[in-house]
Formats: C-alpha cells, sequence, structure tokens
C-alpha cells in the first residue's frame, strides 16, 4: 500500500572520509534540508525585455536538532555526540575534543523508509518498500551550537556542501523507491576520497 506521508521516523547516518557509516537518528530530533537555491538574475533591456542570466547553484545545508550527552563518539556505529564532527578528538575515555584548523570532509545520509533497513546508508531490497533518500558527500559540519536555554541541553547541528566539487562531479544525490514497481535501492558505497556514494 503506498504511504500518503513520511511522518515520524527517519535515518541519519555520517560517515568520515574514509571511515564508517555512524547512525545518529537516536538523538536526533529533527532534520532541515536546504538543497540550495538554483536561481538567476533578470537583466532589461533597452527594448522592455528580459534576459535572463543563471547564477551558480548554492550550496546545500541540512541542519540537525539534537540531544547528545557526551563531546563525540568514541566508538562503535551510534553517535554519541558532535563536537568530534567540527573538530579533531581523541577516541578513548575521557573524550578530548580541542579547537583546531583542521577541515574533514564528511557524507550525511538521511533516509525516509518503512522497510527494516539498519540504516540510512543501507540498501531498500524489498521490491514492495517505499524508500526517500538524501545524501550529500565531500561537506563539512560548519557549526555545532549548544543551548540550555529551555532547561534540556539541546544541540544545532549545521553541515554544509556545495552542489559539485571541483571537476563538477554531483555532490549532492536524491534517490526514491515507490514500492510499486521490482525496483530496489542500492546500499551507499563506503565514502572514500574517490567514491562519494
Amino acid at each position: 500500500m503506498a504511504l500518503d506521508t513520511w511522518s515520524e521516523l527517519a535515518k541519519v547516518a555520517i560517515a568520515a572520509q574514509s571511515g564508517s557509516d555512524v547512525a545518529f537518528q537516536s538523538i536526533t530530533e529533527t532534520v532541515e534540508i536546504d538543497i540550495g537555491e538554483k536561481g538567476f538574475d533578470v537583466i532589461a533591456t533597452l527594448s522592455g525585455g528580459r534576459l535572463v542570466k543563471f547564477t551558480p547553484q548554492e550550496p546545500t545545508e541540512i541542519t540537525l536538532e539534537a540531544y547528545p550527552v557526551d563531546a563525540g563518539t568514541d566508538s562503535g556505529t551510534t553517535g554519541k555526540g558532535f563536537f568530534d564532527l567540527l573538530n579533531s578528538a581523541d577516541t578513548t575515555q575521557p573524550i578530548l575534543v580541542s579547537a583546531d584548523r583542521v577541515r574533514n570532509k564528511y557524507r550525511i545520509a538521511i533516509m525516509w523508509t518503512d522497510s527494516t533497513a539498519a540504516g540510512a546508508e543501507s540498501a531498500v531490497v524489498t521490491p514492495t518498500n517505499q524508500a526517500l533518500r538524501i545524501a550529500a558527500a565531500d561537506g563539512y559540519f560548519t557549526s555545532v551550537k549548544p543551548s540550555f536555554t529551555d532547561g534540556v541541553l539541546k544541540f544545532t547541528i549545521t553541515y554544509k556542501v556545495p552542489p559539485f566539487d571541483k571537476d563538477g562531479t554531483a555532490n549532492v544525490r536524491i534517490e526514491s523507491v515507490s514500492g510499486s514497481t521490482t525496483a530496489t535501492m542500492t546500499a551507499l558505497a563506503s565514502y572514500t576520497s574517490t567514491v562519494k556514494f
């Protein structure tokens, strides 16, 4: 049966370049995705006409609101915190994150599905399942903002990625499978310096 809406549940996976996918849905409350405006300017001519001048597509920005209790993820495939996505950190207890000038590339995948797929990077292999996945690679976490103003520690995390790399290859991928055909959705490949999806 076809779904009317995606609601309540989503999967979120984040992978550092050459690292494993880590699931963050258990501490994430909301996801906001701005794919980036693909706009244009208008040039007025002396005849009263208008010419369209295309402008480059703007970066995609993904914002998560989450409730971690740790500074970062020390081990395993379940995300525990976000500061280590912004700066370098050790992976032993106690976790120590210091400000630095390092900028690590990450891939983020968000998937809505009615399948039992393990994570946002996973395959949807049953043809009767529906899924919608948005994935972005070669981007950076630009801010991790904690707030304790309403009596609970909440984090707002921002990830930004240009729509293309320097060779013009897409950094953002959106895919879906309707469940009404024999089509399935493949798993994302391991994220490396040469493989995005």
